[in-house]
């Protein structure tokens, strides 16, 4: 569990470096500008990162459902190797359908309007400016980004239902709440990363607005931000200081 962590956190730093710094340069001056190769740059990776970001919790899904489903089994199904490869399947995946999705982008022509309305180089704002035909980019964002989106989606839930299965066979309270309690953190991470995205790319293009923007931010920004201190309430010590820190905040 902590391994695939470790990955996610590390992967969520590149994947805030790749916005957060460009976004903050523009907030604090008036010319706020990128070059076409810096945006393009800046979209691959966006795609590359998110979307490993969800291969890795799918990864962490399952390695909860051997451990609690299957637990005398969990070194032997789990082993170095088996975590070696889910997290190179997917941090490697992705970015076969980041490159994809940025070389559709590069054959559209531009050819009025250069402002992006948006605070990144994402696909659909882009596509808004272009003035060549877009209907082959629109369809493979419905059809292949659907299915890498919804799939490792579609794995946490396969993996939670049996887990959940498994969960309400336990006889005892405590031991339910144990079983539960290793999830609970991961739940809430795959909830704040999959409610955001699903709410900006599972709708059509046309229909792309400013309002999205805070949708967004929340899955590039505030659900990287979290993830750490998240999987963090499951330690005794941060849970005393919590306590501790909301006892003298009420004082």
């Amino acid at each position: 569990m902590y391994f695939f962590a470790s990955v996610l956190f590390f992967n969520d730093i590149c994947f805030t470096t790749t916005i957060v710094p460009k976004m903050l340069v523009n907030f604090l001056s008036e010319r706020k500008t990128i070059s076409y190769a810096g945006c393009l740059t800046q979209m691959y990776f966006i795609y590359a990162l998110g979307n490993s970001d969800s291969c890795l919790l799918a990864a962490m899904a399952f390695d909860r459902y051997v451990a609690i489903c299957d637990p005398f089994h969990y070194v032997t199904t789990m082993s170095h190797r088996r975590c070696i490869l889910l997290v190179t399947f997917s941090c490697s995946l992705p970015h076969l359908h980041s490159l994809l999705h940025t070389l559709l982008l590069n054959l559209l022509t531009f050819c009025d309007s250069n402002v992006i309305h948006h605070f990144l180089c994402d696909f659909s704002p882009l596509m808004k400016l272009s003035c060549s035909p877009t209907l082959v980019d629109e369809i493979v964002i419905v059809t292949e980004g659907a299915v890498v989106l919804v799939t490792p989606f579609l794995c946490i839930a396969t993996s939670y239902i049996r887990i959940l299965v498994t969960v309400l066979k336990i006889p005892s309270a405590s031991g339910k709440h144990k079983a539960f309690s290793t999830c609970v953190s991961h739940l809430t991470v795959v909830a704040l990363f999959y409610g955001s995205i699903f709410y900006v790319y599972l709708q059509p293009v046309s229909t792309y607005t400013v309002k999205d923007h805070i949708a967004t931010t929340v899955y590039t920004v505030l659900s990287s931000m979290l993830n750490p201190f998240i999987y963090s309430l499951r330690n005794k010590d941060l849970k005393q200081g919590l306590k501790k820190l909301m006892s003298q905040w009420r004082s």
